[in-house]
C-alpha cells in the first residue's frame, strides 16, 4: 500500500451485470447535490496546491461545487494519452477510485474535520485508502469517453482518523464507477504511534 494521499488499496471492483438494480444516483437518503453557492469554482492550480499530488497526477480539473458532506469535481485527464493511470495504452474504469479519492482529498482540505475553517490547514493530511468496498464498474474503460466525467463524493460519516465516503464517477448522465471507501487520515503519525504502543507493551512499559 503507497503512502500518497488515499491511494494503494487494491478495488474490490467486477463489471456490474444489467440486473444489478446499481442506483443511478447516490443512495437516495444521502444524495442531495452540493450547494454551488458555498464556494466559486476551483481551479486545477487550487487543487494540486492542497493535496500531494501535483503535475500529470493531478487527475482533477475543477470543482465545481461542495459543502460539509458532498463534492463535485470535473476531470478531463481521462483522455490525456499521457495519463499516468493508463497500462498499454487503456485507462481502466478502476482508475475512477483514484479520481474519487482525490475528490474526497479535496473535500478533506475544504471541509476539514469539523473542528476547523474550510481549508485552514497549512499542509494536506495524509492518509491511506483503509478500504474500497461495494465498487461496481459499468464500462471497462474511462478512455473511450470523449465528455469531462463528473466525479462525485459524499461523507457518510467518521471522525478525526477514519472518514467514511461513497463515491461514483459519471460522464454525463451515465453511471460508470461506484463504490465506498474508508479513509484512514494522518496513517504516518497513526502508525508511528501504534508501533510506539506496541514497542511499549513488548518492553513492558506503559502506553
Amino acid at each position: 500500500m503507497t503512502p500518497d494521499i488515499l491511494r494503494g488499496a487494491p478495488a474490490e471492483a467486477s463489471s456490474a451485470e444489467a440486473s444489478s438494480g446499481l442506483p443511478t444516483e447516490l443512495p437516495t437518503e444521502t444524495s442531495h447535490a452540493p450547494s454551488t453557492s458555498q464556494a466559486a469554482p476551483l481551479d486545477r492550480a487550487w487543487i494540486a496546491a492542497h493535496i500531494p499530488h501535483s503535475g500529470a497526477m493531478c487527475l482533477l480539473d475543477t470543482v465545481d461545487a461542495w459543502d460539509g458532506t458532498h463534492i463535485r469535481c470535473t476531470a478531463t485527464s481521462h483522455r490525456d494519452a499521457h495519463n499516468p493511470l493508463r497500462s498499454q495504452g487503456r485507462l481502466a474504469s478502476v482508475c475512477g477510485i483514484e479520481y474519487a479519492a482525490q475528490a474526497m482529498a479535496v473535500h478533506g482540505a475544504l471541509a476539514g474535520d469539523g473542528t476547523q475553517e474550510p481549508a485552514a490547514a497549512d499542509r494536506p493530511r495524509v492518509g491511506y485508502l483503509a478500504s474500497v468496498r461495494n465498487v461496481e464498474a459499468r464500462v471497462a474503460r474511462l478512455d473511450t469517453f470523449d465528455a469531462p466525467l463528473t466525479v462525485q463524493a459524499e461523507r457518510m460519516g467518521g471522525d478525526g482518523n477514519t472518514v467514511l465516503y461513497s463515491f461514483a464517477v459519471r460522464c454525463g448522465n451515465e453511471l460508470l464507477l461506484s463504490g465506498r471507501a474508508a479513509v484512514m487520515l494522518d496513517a504516518s503519525g497513526a502508525l508511528s504511534r501504534n508501533a510506539t504502543i506496541t514497542d511499549n507493551r513488548l518492553k513492558g512499559g506503559s502506553t
